[in-house]
């Protein structure tokens, strides 16, 4: 590709609106432009990059057994409302009516879709296993769209869904599915964690997260520094030997006056003692109507996820106020466990514990010397709070957790029948008794990926792609693109590489040099071949990888032998 045909408007000055580095580089770079909040244009430079991550997914994938379909990106309400989802989606499903006023959404994914195909065209257990996959635009409606492809509203994803007779095949295409993704991500040459995870509202049993890490990861997860085992805060297990509050006499119960301290933090600067003294008593709604009184730690964050695990439910919600006030006869801020009409669960961090501080379900007052096993009986513990670093490993004997933030990019879920029983997807085993079919759901993020891969591969200059991501491995840059002499170099250089099957680009712009270097680094493309006066008078081109500061000298005879052998990975400078 020639860089005076190409389409790329690059920018010297970050966009106002960006926040991430992703964000910044990926409009900066001329490779993204921005339609509406949260939906992108992609350029000729970034659609060649989600093309790469398109490309290593669909190799794989394939690889891996599956097959590649298309599913309409426009889905029928009937088919949601069969699931039950419908209504439990929430505002991100994107609903919308056509002129004859029947209710449609545009898919943020597509297990009804995918059902109903397999449910309308699979008799028997001869026609299992089946995985199928495809490649395409979604929309979710976030209520904050933010971070540029980090989080947008419409997206590129992979999505696959296994269909089997039983568990234990389920189980193996599961693991099948869990290798071709971490081949996927190390091709994609990412520095990447599967952690455990929460199923969200996608549903089933079991789930991991691919973790891309970054600093500027959305999602916290840990890891132990011992074993392999590695997750999201949110699902990471805690070892009960971590949970044991110190033994402490008994002390009287005493209601004190807070006036308008209704934060642990604010409490606790109030009366002088330190968080984790204090239960925070958090109000939650299930999917049932059960109004729920959770209780942690002062100290510490609830994991939604934990708390919907330990009551069996399929989600949970901070109660309004109105809900927090008919629980407790106070406003939000000074709920307690002692007389609160809610089902109470209590984290493991708090069982026997004593001089203990709560909200008194009473406005503006506290109550001190609380005894927990005295004051609140027939309480359930369970491990409720979300991991950090410095928490004990649960699954080996001396390890302790690591925190580090992630990007997720792609997401493994074993769904069991929740699809296939809600929309009657069955099979017939050779005994002629139907049977429902167990399934697997496996997404990937392709434009996620995308600006995972800048957010872990970037300098002060622009980004670093991955040789296997970049929009071209080579670029050549002639400093003088009016001198006969180094164009013509330039050119036979170029010709020779496109003929070895080399993705290059030639800068063959009428600009300066430091313009030229300049939007090199900032596209970010992995080789750069320097064509100037004086070293090409000794027969010689200056080679440079954009992760390296020096650059190597070759002869120009040699160069595209050179170029081609590090574009294969081959060869080092």
């Amino acid at each position: 590709m020639r860089y005076r045909h190409t389409f790329i408007p690059t920018l010297r000055h970050d966009p106002a609106e960006a926040e991430v580095v992703s964000h910044k580089l990926l409009v900066r770079a001329g490779m993204i432009r921005q339609v509406a909040r949260g939906i992108y244009d992609f350029l000729p430079l970034g659609l060649r990059v989600v093309r790469k991550v398109e490309a290593i997914v669909r190799e794989e994938l394939n690889r891996a057994g599956a097959q590649e379909i298309l599913m309409p990106a426009v889905c029928p309400a009937e088919l949601w409302q069969e699931s039950g989802r419908w209504e439990q989606y929430g505002k991100e499903l994107l609903r919308i009516k056509d002129r004859h006023d029947r209710e449609f959404c545009i898919g943020p994914t597509h297990e009804e879709i995918v059902t109903d195909i397999v449910r309308r065209e699979i008799r028997s257990y001869r026609d299992l296993p089946l995985n199928l996959y495809q490649i395409q635009t979604k929309f979710r409606d976030e209520v904050r769209p933010r971070f540029g492809l980090m989080r947008g509203r419409e997206f590129i994803m992979k999505d696959a869904y296994s269909f089997h007779t039983d568990l234990a095949d389920c189980q193996r295409e599961y693991q099948n599915m869990f290798d071709a993704y971490r081949r996927i991500f190390d091709r994609c040459g990412l520095m990447y964690r599967p952690v455990e995870a929460d199923t969200g509202s996608i549903g089933g049993t079991l789930s991991h997260e691919f973790q891309v890490l970054a600093e500027s990861g959305e999602d916290a997860i840990v890891s132990c520094h011992k074993c392999q085992y590695a997750a999201n805060v949110e699902k990471a297990e805690l070892s009960l030997s971590s949970a044991q509050p110190p033994v402490l006499s008994p002390q009287a119960l005493t209601k004190v006056h807070t006036p308008d301290q209704r934060t642990i933090d604010e409490v606790a600067t109030f009366l002088g003692e330190a968080p984790n003294r204090f239960i925070k008593t958090l109000v939650y709604v299930t999917d049932t109507g059960t109004v729920v009184a959770a209780l942690i730690r002062g100290d510490q964050e609830l994991s939604e996820a934990k708390l919907k695990t330990a009551l069996g439910c399929q989600w949970v919600a901070l109660a309004d106020e109105a809900t927090v006030v008919k629980a407790t006869n106070a406003p939000i801020g000074f709920a307690g466990p002692i007389g609160i009409k809610a089902t109470v669960l209590s984290d493991w961090s708090l069982r026997g514990g004593a001089h203990l501080i709560c909200g008194a379900n009473e406005r503006d007052y506290h109550l001190t010397g609380l005894d927990l096993g005295r004051e609140v009986s027939a309480l359930t513990f369970a491990d409720l709070r979300q991991a950090r670093a410095g928490d004990p490993c649960p699954r080996c004997p001396d390890g302790t957790f690591t925190a580090h933030r992630g990007i997720e990019v792609g997401q493994t879920f074993y769904l069991g029948t929740k699809y296939s029983k809600a929309l009657g997807a069955t099979y017939q085993d050779a005994q002629g008794q139907d049977h429902l079919i167990e399934m697997g759901c496996y997404g990937i993020g392709i434009t996620r990926t995308v600006a995972a891969a800048i957010e872990q591969n970037h300098d002060a200059n622009g980004i670093q792609w991955p040789l296997a991501l970049a929009p071209a491995t080579v670029t050549i840059i002639p400093v003088n693109s009016n001198d006969e002499t180094m164009r013509q170099a330039a050119e036979n250089l170029y010709t020779t590489l496109l003929a070895a099957g080399v993705e290059v680009m030639l800068d063959d712009r009428d600009e300066r040099p430091g313009v030229k270097f300049k939007d090199a680094d900032l596209i970010g493309i992995p080789l750069r071949v320097t064509i100037g006066p004086k070293s090409l008078a000794r027969g010689m081109v200056e080679l440079k990888r954009r992760t390296e500061t020096q650059s190597t000298e070759v002869t120009l005879d040699a160069a595209a032998a050179t170029l081609v052998s590090l574009s294969r990975g081959e060869a080092v400078l």
